[in-house]
């Protein structure tokens, strides 16, 4: 005799199933704002659900532990940056490094994408499980797409020195505030950044 499939913890009633969609979008609107506003340390799953008007039930139903939710936050927030194997892909080879460096910082340099990037990279920095859960996302959504696009038999180790690149500058320029790089006019640091990129994807060894 086979036992009767456990209800899924906070299963909602079939009124707000119903409202899913709308109930699932407010919840991850509110994730996102509390994740920015207090890390991932601080931000409870009680206070996202009421941020989002709803019972913490709910959200364990829809997204499960606070790990997944802030999983399906920053994913939602990381979109923009998951273009990034395009740039890899769209025109000749010769010229990777700058259209994925211009790529990587005309995201950054945009007040409305740059805000949840700030936001993902210090909960990563400040938690190891917050960073767990970015190396994943960075790993599956984006250094595998562009390794895969390089005809080189270290192309993961190659896609990752490129993304250590763009990403510890982001870091100082973004989070830390180093001056004169903080303040420096992207153009120029575009103009000295892609050819290293360049080399990282594509040189001989």
């Amino acid at each position: 005799m086979t036992s009767a499939t456990p209800r899924r913890r906070g299963r909602p009633p079939r009124t707000e199933a119903a409202d899913a969609p709308a109930a699932r979008d407010r919840i991850l609107a509110a994730a996102r704002e509390e994740f920015s506003e207090r890390g991932y340390d601080k931000t409870s799953v009680r206070g996202i659900a009421k941020a989002a008007g709803v019972d913490s039930a709910l959200v364990h139903h829809y997204f499960g532990t606070k790990e997944q939710v802030f999983e399906a936050a920053i994913t939602l927030s990381f979109a923009p940056a998951v273009e990034a194997p395009r740039a890899v892909e769209d025109g000749p080879l010769d010229a990777v490094g700058e259209r994925l460096t211009r790529f990587f910082f005309g995201v950054w340099e945009n007040p409305a994408t740059r805000a949840p990037l700030l936001a993902i990279v210090r909960s990563a920095v400040n938690n190891d499980t917050a960073a767990a859960v970015f190396r994943r996302i960075i790993a599956t959504q984006v250094l595998r797409r562009i390794a895969g696009r390089l005809d080189t038999p270290d192309a993961e180790l190659r896609a990752e020195l490129a993304a250590a690149q763009l990403v510890g500058i982001a870091m100082v320029r973004y989070v830390i505030k180093v001056e004169p790089l903080a303040s420096a006019d992207p153009e120029q640091i575009i103009r000295r950044v892609a050819p290293v990129v360049q080399a990282h994807l594509t040189a001989s060894p």
